[in-house]
């Protein structure tokens, strides 16, 4: 009979059975540091509450600078963990988003401005912005297809649709929050330099009844006339846009003004249908996953070096 080591146990073992053993030892190997484990545990909630006191300080006091340290932290740091992990399909993908969208950048930010960049400008971020809550979408009713055992039905793995269900959404969530961003980016630069609108607040520019001030093309449909591609909106201060460059101002863009006379605009007249209200929302979990991708691994670090300082471990 073959004599079997204590070596290859582990290889006769099931992935439960495997996971339970390790379980146990590392049960074994902290027991006995309960005060040790609480310290750390108060390291870490002191750490989150004056990182977010920081933050949130940062944010007030010097917006466009938090908002460009946060945008490259958010373009890097998942590429860092990707590289180390070999994720090779989510570098693939973000590969070629950071491709096209590095060329619209260039093309928004150009002097002077083509006088079709803006629309598609709007046209890429809008897709993005599609796509991402679509991916984000799936990925969500995939995650609870399979917490109400809806998988057992079509003999798919639970732990495979669950996969699948945790990968779309971080994809929707992810280029979701980069597409907003550097959408904002493109609209400041290619508002400025269209001339109808600078950030003093006073348009450089007079603009005629007919010229949308985002793309400073002419409108051709009335505001009462339903158009056969896309509709002409009228905000409360009386200036008129092209549908798709005034929805990829306020909702992709972030404005909440009036890309003329920088009143603030009233969303809830904008969106007549229900359903776009969600947009809103979505964008602020949007919003809440940036802090949680570019700042939290930076957080994590800290509290591990402050543990690695007192001798924690």
């Amino acid at each position: 009979m073959a004599e079997v080591h204590p070596q290859d146990e582990p290889l006769r073992m099931s992935p439960r059975e495997t996971w339970r053993t390790q379980h146990e030892r590392l049960h074994l190997k902290h027991r006995g540091h309960e005060a040790m484990h609480a310290e750390m545990v108060l390291i870490l909630i002191a750490t989150l509450v004056v990182a977010q006191i920081v933050l949130v300080q940062w944010k007030q006091r010097h917006h466009r600078s938090y908002n460009m340290v946060t945008l490259i932290q958010m373009w890097v740091v998942p590429l860092y963990f990707t590289i180390k992990l070999y994720w090779w399909r989510f570098l693939s993908m973000w590969g070629m988003f950071s491709v096209i969208t590095s060329y619209v950048i260039f093309r928004a930010t150009r002097k002077p401005l083509s006088c079709r960049t803006p629309r598609m400008v709007y046209k890429w971020f809008l897709l993005i912005y599609w796509l991402s809550y679509g991916v984000g979408v799936l990925g969500y009713l995939a995650i609870m297809f399979t917490m109400f055992g809806f998988n057992g039905f079509f003999r798919i793995k639970a732990e495979d649709s669950m996969d699948v269900g945790v990968i779309m959404l971080f994809y929707g969530l992810y280029y979701g929050v980069m597409g907003r961003d550097f959408a904002e980016i493109c609209t400041d630069y290619m508002a400025s330099t269209i001339g109808y609108y600078n950030k003093g607040g006073m348009p450089s520019r007079s603009l005629t009844g007919d010229i949308c001030a985002v793309c400073g093309q002419r409108i051709l449909v009335e505001v009462e006339e339903e158009g056969l591609i896309e509709d002409t909106y009228q905000l409360s201060c009386g200036h008129i846009f092209h549908e798709f460059c005034i929805r990829g101002w306020c909702i992709v863009g972030k404005k909440q003004t009036c890309p003329y006379c920088n009143e603030k605009v009233d969303l809830k007249r904008m969106m007549n249908n229900p359903w776009e209200k969600t947009h809103i929302l979505y964008g602020q979990l949007l919003d809440w996953l940036r802090y949680l991708v570019a700042w939290q691994p930076i957080v994590i670090g800290i509290v591990h070096g402050i543990n690695f300082s007192l001798g924690l471990e």
